[in-house]
């Protein structure tokens, strides 16, 4: 095919395809494969549907675009390039995989602007992006008038064979079916091959019939490569369809151009290589150089810049007429968008005293979700069917369901991972919701991947863990969580918060509010503590501080989280009765406590003070960063076992004279 002979769109897309290889080749790494044959769809939807505005990536009622298949980035950084986001130039895409590039090998939503979420983990893009739909169902529930439609987004997602094999997509997927929403349309780049070879060796189930299962819309595009007004229409059509989420299940063919390695596992992820990079030039009639975007493609993609500017100035028109008639509400929605929080909203936290009798920290959860519900209206959230359980209900609002969009009771049912990625959908719709996610702590398993990513993301999502211990009792070592919270701790960028009582719980959650882009999880418990003299909603937000002392320097420091502080405030009393000085530390967040000045660290956690003792209902794994070489912890090493709970902890050691004997061994007393 010569160039003159190319039609425009046929530039357009080609020149998506060669900025992909070209980078890919520069770099000698990545996966030219998917851009070379997702370039026909990418371009019908970016040219032809996409709401955006290059020159503000973060308008508000802008289309979401989610790359599921996230290896394929390069698809997605020309498109941002080509259509003029300020944030790529072309030497940002001559640097794609290198050290702190704006392109890097997947894409990454604190890196580039224009990036709505972190994908690369397969299967999580379009589970955030049902969580991006229903955000955005959710607002136009809460602020659209019948007069004024102020929220009216679509949410794309090109997806592919990897992610529909990962079990989080049928998870979420599931869900969005159920919930209806059609404001969804996912195009399934359909080509058949996997990094292993053709996925009939692993992959041979009828996915169409699959999500018609779910609920879903399903169509085909049979020719992909080449049929743009087929694209056309099935978009056409997915979006006439305002009851059920669109699958579009577009067959392509992978590494489209390439004379020798197109439809094969060896482009998937694989630099071409300089023969046939010159060999898929000259097959598709490509007579520019590396990098050269011919000037009528340019022209054409950056049409984009003066459409997304119209059309955020007629979206800004119409909100200017919503806030002269809907002052109250659009003040509230500006205030979510800048991510701000109202004026005092932390006065209604619950607190208590020593006298007042204690609860499950599961039931100060619920009592604090409630009470913030009432100030925090961009709360939003739910349980993978545990709801009763987790203490998660909001009273004040109804379930979150088909044509009921306007409520913040999310049912997750029993898909922990989907319900992971769903949440940090929700929190990087940008538009200041505060999405909560919970279940068993035990069952962060099933969810680690999208806990991870929500740290990595900067969403900050609360994730709201229940039966954190052993003293779950009954049910036995399978849910009884051991290695969970030290191996939570190891996720950077995660705030693990274990608190003791009533006002710690609620320190808890004022940490986990106030922070916007760091997500936060709380250990839980669903035995009652006590309310302990010396706790403190604001100290929580040190780390750890002193729950109670004696004068003078400590003999012995016992340092402890969660429902085992109680025990060590109450052998410090025994062992000070032996004329010993104690000092108990609650360490209720490691994290936060690790990020304090080395002054403020000293004076809880003295240097000189060698003999300390922790004391935690999990694994002492990690322990050694505080009680030092000659410390001591009291911690459980082995999985648990079927007894009720005051059983379990009294056999496991978790009892006021073990610590007592413990103490005094280190002290070298009896």
């Amino acid at each position: 095919m010569a160039v003159a002979t190319q039609s425009l769109e046929q530039l357009c897309i080609n020149s998506i395809r060669f900025l992909a290889i070209d980078a890919v080749q520069k770099a000698n790494s990545g996966h030219p494969g998917l851009p070379m044959g997702a370039a026909p769809m990418a371009f019908v939807l970016w040219d032809r549907f996409m709401r955006y505005n290059p020159k503000n990536p973060k308008w508000l009622n802008r289309d979401r675009f989610v790359l599921s298949a996230g290896h394929g980035c390069m698809l997605h950084y020309a498109l941002l390039y080509l259509t003029g986001y300020e944030s790529l130039t072309i030497e940002d895409l001559k640097q794609f995989r290198q050290w702190e590039s704006k392109t890097p090998g997947h894409p990454e939503n604190f890196m580039t602007p224009g990036v709505e979420v972190t994908t690369g983990p397969l299967g999580q893009g379009i589970a955030n992006g049902v969580g991006m739909a229903m955000a955005e169902a959710h607002l136009a529930a809460l602020f659209n008038k019948p007069d004024v439609q102020i929220i009216d987004h679509y949410t794309y997602v090109i997806l592919g064979d990897g992610c529909n094999m990962e079990g989080v997509s049928g998870e979420a997927c599931s869900l969005a079916g159920h919930l209806g929403l059609g404001k969804l349309i996912a195009l399934y780049d359909d080509n058949h091959i996997s990094i292993d070879g053709s996925t009939d060796l692993s992959f041979t189930e009828d996915v169409g019939k699959r999500f018609e299962a779910y609920g879903w819309h399903v169509q085909q595009v049979k020719n992909g490569n080449e049929d743009l007004d087929e694209i056309h229409q099935a978009i056409e059509a997915a979006k006439a369809v305002t009851d059920k989420p669109s699958l579009i299940k577009v067959r392509t063919t992978i590494g489209f151009g390439s004379p020798n390695k197109a439809n094969t596992h060896g482009v998937h992820g694989e630099a071409l290589g300089d023969k046939e990079v010159q060999a898929t030039r000259e097959h598709l009639g490509w007579q520019y150089g590396n990098f050269e975007v011919p000037e009528d493609s340019l022209n054409h993609f950056r049409k984009a810049i003066e459409r997304g500017a119209k059309l955020e100035e007629e979206w800004n028109h119409l909100f200017t007429e919503y806030k002269t008639k809907y002052s109250e509400e659009a003040a509230t929605l500006e205030r979510m968008i800048a991510g701000e929080l109202p004026e005092g909203w932390d006065k209604v936290l619950p607190t208590y005293t020593p006298e007042e009798k204690g609860d499950a920290t599961r039931n100060h959860s619920g009592k604090v979700l409630n009470s913030l519900a009432g100030v925090l209206p961009e709360l939003i959230g739910g349980s993978a069917d545990l709801a009763p359980s987790n203490k998660t209900l909001l009273k004040s609002s109804g379930d979150f369901q088909k044509g009921q969009y306007q409520n913040r009771n999310l049912r997750f049912g029993v898909r922990e991972h989907g319900m992971g990625a769903i949440c940090n959908g929700l929190a990087l719709h940008g538009s200041g919701l505060i999405p909560y996610g919970a279940t068993f702590l035990v069952f962060t398993d099933y969810m680690r991947g999208a806990i991870r990513l929500s740290a990595l993301s900067e969403a900050g999502v609360i994730w709201v863990m229940t039966h954190d211990s052993i003293a779950l009792g009954e049910d036995g070592p399978t849910h009884q969580p051991i290695e969970h919270i030290p191996s939570l701790r190891a996720i950077p960028d995660l705030l693990v918060l274990r608190p003791a009582d009533g006002n710690e719980t609620s320190g808890a959650y004022k940490v986990a509010i106030e922070n916007r882009h760091r997500p936060s999880l709380l250990a839980l418990t669903r035995q009652n503590l006590p309310n302990l003299a010396g706790s403190s909603i604001e100290a929580v937000a040190k780390g750890g501080y002193i729950m109670s002392d004696s004068d003078g320097t400590p003999d012995i420091i016992l340092i402890a989280t969660g429902s085992e502080v109680h025990l060590c405030t109450q052998a410090a009393e025994q062992l000070r009765g032996a004329g010993k000085k104690v000092r108990v530390v609650s360490l209720v967040c490691w994290e936060l406590f690790d990020e304090q000045d080395e002054a403020y660290r000293e004076s809880v956690l003295p240097k000189a003070v060698k003999k300390r003792l922790s004391v935690e209902a999990g694994s002492s794994f990690g322990w050694c960063h505080y009680v030092g070489s000659e410390g001591a912890s009291i911690g459980v090493n082995t999985f648990g076992s079927s007894a009720p709970g005051n059983v379990t902890l009294e056999k496991f050691g978790f009892t006021v004279d073990n610590v007592v004997a413990k103490a005094k061994a280190l002290l070298g007393v009896r």
